[in-house]
């Protein structure tokens, strides 16, 4: 009777384990919960090639989640939220733009963050020989340089702000082309319009038609950081924050630092 009991108390027991194994190994391995939906991210034209490869990553995970993206200058973006457009995140190439939506109440309160930085480099035709550095701007042979329009480009304004650390800002401005983003002045630099341009450094990457020939020392700018954040009137919040998580998460990072972002 004794071993008929012990043998009933042990088998209880190993039964018990193996069911809370099977628990735990099912919990690991269970799927994370579908989202559906649809949600729009404004973003700095600077991130297009790093969010472009990771809404196919997240879309892996998430396939019923339709991810739309609208591109373009910070600030212009800024105004399309601002009058109204349905857009559930915002990533910004500055602070300035994320704190205007601040200020008129337009961020999901405790949504804001910063997710990469970057770095602002002087680029020019790969053929172009006469520039090494920010000071052969001033060259009377030089006519043409290439910046973001900074009323609206972040990377436009932290350019002025690094050839006014030279000290050549005055001298060079009449020969400025303002573009509408960074990627026309990278355009302008790649066809040889332009002698020179400033760009970020990712944008720089993303071509083998332009030679970098500076980077602008760290202390000749405001940091240059991309705060994000999902709108108050964002249709679909919950699908906002998991999309928000994502881009936090390891494997989005590593693609942020394929291109040459820093966390």
């Amino acid at each position: 009777m004794k071993r008929k009991k012990l043998f009933t108390f042990f088998t209880a027991i190993a039964l018990t384990f193996v069911l809370a194994v099977m628990s735990n190994r099912f919990s690991l391995t269970a799927p994370v919960a579908a989202q559906s939906g649809n949600i729009t991210i404004s973003a700095a034209i600077s991130l297009k090639d790093a969010l472009t490869e990771i809404k196919t990553l997240y879309q892996k995970t998430q396939p019923q989640v339709q991810v739309v993206y609208n591109f373009g200058a910070s600030g212009s973006l800024q105004q399309q939220i601002e009058q109204g457009a349905p857009v559930d995140i915002f990533i910004s190439a500055a602070n300035k733009q994320m704190d205007a939506l601040q200020a008129k109440n337009l961020l999901l309160p405790g949504s804001r963050r910063t997710l990469v930085t970057n770095r602002l480099v002087l680029i020019t035709p790969s053929s172009e020989k006469k520039i090494n550095n920010f000071q052969d701007l001033t060259k009377p042979e030089i006519s043409k340089i290439a910046i973001g329009e900074p009323k609206s480009v972040p990377a436009g304004q932290y350019s002025e702000e690094v050839l006014r650390f030279y000290k050549i800002l005055d001298q060079v401005r009449p020969k400025i082309i303002y573009a509408k983003d960074v990627r026309q002045v990278l355009t302008y630099v790649e066809t040889g319009n332009v002698n020179a341009g400033l760009v970020y450094q990712t944008d720089a990457k993303t071509s083998n038609q332009v030679r970098i020939v500076a980077t602008a020392p760290p202390e000749s700018h405001a940091p240059i950081v991309y705060p994000m954040a999902i709108l108050k009137n964002s249709k679909n919040p919950n699908v906002a924050k998991t999309f928000d998580q994502f881009l936090l998460s390891n494997q989005s990072k590593n693609v942020f630092k394929k291109y040459g972002f820093a966390i």
